[in-house]
């Protein structure tokens, strides 16, 4: 049920220093979503998570609360409507609620009021990265200083970390920080749309690009044209990599803040420990004609896992659209099917009929 994209040897490697650990009384993982915004999610079209540029606002606080309160009468913030599909909030809390994960909510830099329960990092949204100033250095120092401390104390916690994360519009500052730190991504980032928009976003990205001066230092490229989710997520895995093997559940974005987490050890020389890292994520995503994550993962030596959760045989329309290339993943969905396969040995009818029974009373609610 877990497959290898890239980096075989890497991913191997991980799961043989995880095994152990899954053999001492299922030690449990704790699930970290780190939220965010950059207005380039304002854009006309450039993403499919919610169907307005005033859906897309509010989608990743609507997962975030999704994931801690699960079914619910009401929502502050309800899912926003898809073109196609459910949101992968769904698939997420299920396994949630299935292995009894641990979970932390973080607010790295939302545009609305977070929920109680959503832990502040103290972040900013970010600004379209077409500005080439989508974050100030001073922020982008602040959320690095917060990802660095949350790493180390969840990593004191827990035997090991699935950090995953919500940013609309987040494949395309993913493109625009791997092109920043010189590797090639156009044409290999994933998308929420059925046909990945690789045209528009290699427009915008270009339009930031240009705001950079010769050999920028990480910490300038990613203020430039990236996303506060990025600076904490890669700070956290950093520094729970010393003590803890961390899966960072997610595909383009998670690539790029591996990049980005590497290229600032390298600049700043810290103490990390890349076998301790991998990738994980969708067969939807892996399998996506019109995007290349393989690809880029390989660029960046970055290992790539992913779970082979098929919907085929499920009984709700809006899960079976995955298999027609709608959604793909998010907000963990990827890494926590690995975990379910890792922790619980599940077959992919035994997560289908979890996810399913969640659909169920997701149905009646609405």
């Amino acid at each position: 049920m877990i497959g290898i994209a890239a980096g075989e040897a890497m991913a191997r490697s991980w799961r043989d220093r995880l095994l152990p650990l899954l053999d001492q009384n299922h030690q449990l993982p704790a699930l970290v979503c780190v939220l965010g915004f950059t207005e380039t999610a304002l854009i006309p079209g450039i993403s499919a998570a919610g169907q307005t540029a005033s859906d897309r606002q509010i989608t990743a606080l609507a997962d975030g609360e999704f994931l801690l309160r699960g079914i619910q009468p009401h929502y502050h913030y309800p899912l926003p409507p898809l073109t196609a599909g459910a949101s992968p909030a769904l698939i997420t809390r299920a396994l949630i609620e299935a292995l009894a994960l641990p979970l932390y909510v973080f607010d790295a830099g939302l545009p609305l009021p977070r929920l109680p329960e959503m832990i502040d990092l103290g972040g900013t949204p970010a600004r379209c990265l077409t500005t080439g100033q989508a974050m100030t250095p001073p922020m982008v120092a602040h959320l690095w200083e917060q990802g660095w401390s949350w790493g180390a104390k969840l990593s004191s916690q827990y035997p090991w970390l699935i950090i995953a994360e919500c940013v609309v519009g987040g494949t395309t500052t993913a493109l625009a920080l791997c092109e920043s730190l010189g590797i090639a991504a156009r044409d290999c980032v994933g998308s929420s749309h059925r046909q990945s928009n690789h045209a528009q976003k290699w427009s915008l990205v270009q339009k930031g690009l240009a705001h950079l001066p010769p050999k920028a230092n990480p910490f300038t490229c990613v203020a430039a044209i990236g996303d506060p989710m990025q600076v904490v997520v890669a700070a956290m895995a950093l520094r729970a990599s010393q003590t803890c093997s961390v899966l960072l559940a997610g595909g383009s974005q998670m690539i790029a803040v591996y990049a980005f987490g590497r290229a600032i050890a390298q600049w700043r020389q810290l103490p990390w420990q890349p076998e301790q890292i991998v990738v994980g994520t969708t067969r939807w995503l892996i399998e996506d004609q019109t995007a290349q994550i393989h690809r880029l993962a390989e660029r960046v030596q970055c290992p790539l896992i992913y779970t082979q959760l098929d919907f085929s045989l499920s009984r709700h329309p809006a899960l079976r659209a995955y298999e027609q290339g709608f959604v793909k993943e998010g907000v963990g969905a990827g890494g926590c099917a690995i975990a379910g396969h890792l922790l619980a040995g599940w077959s992919n009818s035994e997560m289908v009929d979890i996810v399913d029974r969640l659909g169920d009373r997701w149905a009646k609610g609405m």
